[in-house]
């Protein structure tokens, strides 16, 4: 039964070429984008984390080494104001009169202070000042600036009972460098006053304040004890930010696109380092275009991979279209191999199909020139049968008419026995129809052999109407003819209902039987031109086969003098439940 079903086609097919070329960024870029991502968090915080404490272990050591710069002008002031020996000379110098003398002490005082800033490197310029005379420079050990006054420098904080400024540019005669100074008061005996002022190295704040230690730009912020800005060191930064320098002291703040690096000191004064946030994310940006530049390098390789494996794959499966479409159009030419094991293979099972094919087409073509000589002899043996009725009936008509009854009887037998064999009815018949012929075939044969055996015929009453391929028993009962034949020869047909659903089929002879190996030659059709019987047993069994397949059992028990006896099982079927 033909079906209509109803719908549109089938959906377009996916191109391989896209597939694969999907399949494949897919594989490369997913991985490459989830490790990317994790990647990304992951180095971003821990970048974050080692620039953020590389600016503040480096800005600890700048603070640290200007602390220090702060300890030693302190203890070198100390030495200057308060060592007794130095602050007696002080005394002599501004009580002397006497020339020479004055010259002696100051001598001794300039070797005094020589030493010391000779043997401490973070002191620069050192001088002894008093305020009001005519040259305030009593001391020092370098030449100073005309119109010296330290009250006008800016200031810093107070230390230790001193006055610190800067950062300022130094007080030595031909140098610029940025310096702070300090300045101590100095006891002598009388109405003088004097102090003691001292600067930082020339080139300290230089060495303290190296951009080469960050790694980056970076601008420093000096907020005094006050809270003010003093200084604003390598360059210039937006007023807002310099706000917001000495507004906390929280030691890291992002503001207004800069990072606040602070740190606190306890002589009172703050060291602020900012950097702008694009100079902070520079190593993580340089790392973040690694990781493009490595995404498409890793694009570009993925599809010229996919490339290389679609000109690997796309051409040997158009080899195989093409040995498909040559199929067509020759079947017998040999297939060409693309070099590809997987490919070659397909190949090869291939040529093994064609070759199968034409061997195939062969046959038919064979087949087909002896179905056409089968069908010519089909009609022969439909004209020869039709004659031999015709002429069985006028031999029949011929002996009524003459009265001869025997070969009328004879006639008939025969016409009745050549119809059922060569009859046009169904290969399918039933119990009765079998026996009914059958009869009619054993009365034919007692005629034959002068009635000198016996035919009987058992039948149950259920098993008649039981349908059976036609031509199932006469051969057997033939067989047992010619194996039983003797003086008082008897041939049984017993047919009976088995338990179940089957039916018992028995034919026996009390002839002489046969033995064992003849049994097993007739079972597998040996022999049979010798016994001119074998054929017709044969037949049976390729019926019983063909019909019942497994369901069915042929049994064979004979002995020498002792008859021979076959029985056949098969299932119970009604002319319904064969397909013919």
């Amino acid at each position: 039964m033909l079906r209509h079903k109803s719908g549109g086609g089938p959906s377009p097919a996916q191109s391989l070429r896209s597939m694969l070329l999907l399949y494949l960024l897919l594989g490369t870029l997913l991985p490459l984008l989830i490790v990317g991502i994790v990647s990304y968090s992951s180095i971003y915080s821990i970048l974050s984390g080692k620039i953020g404490s590389g600016i503040t272990s480096t800005l600890r050591q700048e603070a640290l080494s200007l602390e220090n710069a702060f300890d030693n002008l302190d203890f070198a002031s100390k030495q200057f104001a308060l060592d007794g020996q130095i602050v007696a000379e002080m005394s002599a110098f501004l009580q002397e009169q006497q020339i020479y003398r004055k010259s002696q002490i100051m001598n001794s005082i300039n070797q005094k202070i020589n030493l010391v800033t000779f043997t401490n490197p973070y002191i620069g310029l050192t001088a002894y000042i008093m305020p009001g005379n005519e040259d305030p420079v009593l001391f020092t050990n370098m030449s100073t600036r005309p119109a010296m006054d330290a009250g006008q420098l800016p200031s810093f904080m107070r230390y230790n009972g001193a006055d610190y400024y800067g950062p300022h540019v130094t007080m030595y005669t031909v140098g610029d460098n940025p310096v702070f100074s300090e300045r101590r008061s100095v006891r002598v005996n009388g109405r003088h006053e004097l102090y003691i002022y001292l600067e930082t190295n020339y080139s300290l704040l230089r060495k303290i304040f190296s951009q080469e230690a960050y790694g980056m730009k970076v601008s420093h912020l000096l907020i005094n004890q006050e809270g003010e800005l003093t200084h604003l060191i390598d360059g210039e930064l937006p007023p807002d930010i310099v706000a917001a320098a000495g507004r906390t002291l929280e030691q890291h703040e992002v503001v207004n696109g800069y990072h606040l690096f602070r740190y606190a000191s306890p002589q009172g004064w703050k060291l602020v380092a900012a950097v702008q946030t694009s100079v902070f994310n520079s190593e993580i940006y340089s790392w973040f275009y690694k990781m493009i530049l490595l995404a498409l390098s890793t694009l570009l390789f993925a599809a010229l991979l996919a490339w290389l494996i679609w000109r690997r794959i796309y051409g040997p499966l158009r080899k195989v279209n093409v040995e498909i479409i040559r199929m067509a159009e020759n079947v017998t030419s040999p297939v060409a191999f693309t070099g590809v094991r997987e490919f070659d293979f397909v190949l090869s099972n291939f040529q093994q199909m064609k070759e199968q094919v034409n061997d195939l087409i062969q046959a038919v073509a064979r087949n087909e020139k002896q179905k056409s000589r089968f069908e010519i002899e089909k009609l022969l043996s439909q004209i020869n049968p039709h004659f031999l009725h015709n002429t069985l009936n006028t031999v029949q008509w011929l002996a009524r008419l003459n009265g001869q009854k025997e070969i009328d009887r004879l006639v008939t037998l025969l016409v009745k026995v050549l119809h059922y064999n060569l009859g046009k009815q169904s290969i399918i018949v039933t119990v009765r129809e079998e026996i009914e012929a059958l009869r009619n075939y054993m009365e034919l044969q007692r005629i034959r052999y002068d009635y000198e055996f016996e035919f009987r015929v058992e039948a149950e009453e259920e098993v008649l109407d039981a349908a059976v391929p036609r031509f199932l028993l006469q051969p057997l009962v033939e067989n047992a003819i010619y194996h039983g034949f003797s003086d008082k020869g008897v041939v049984e047909v017993i047919i009976t209902r088995q338990a179940g659903s089957g039916i018992c089929l028995m034919v026996k002879d009390n002839g002489s039987g046969m033995e064992r190996e003849q049994l097993e030659a007739l079972l597998k059709g040996e022999d049979a031109k010798k016994r001119g019987l074998g054929i017709g047993f044969s037949y049976v069994l390729r019926l019983l086969r063909t019909y019942y397949g497994d369901r069915m059992t042929l049994d064979i028990a004979s002995g020498r003098d002792e008859g021979t006896t076959v029985t056949i099982s098969i299932p119970y079927k009604s002319k319904e439940d064969f397909d013919d």
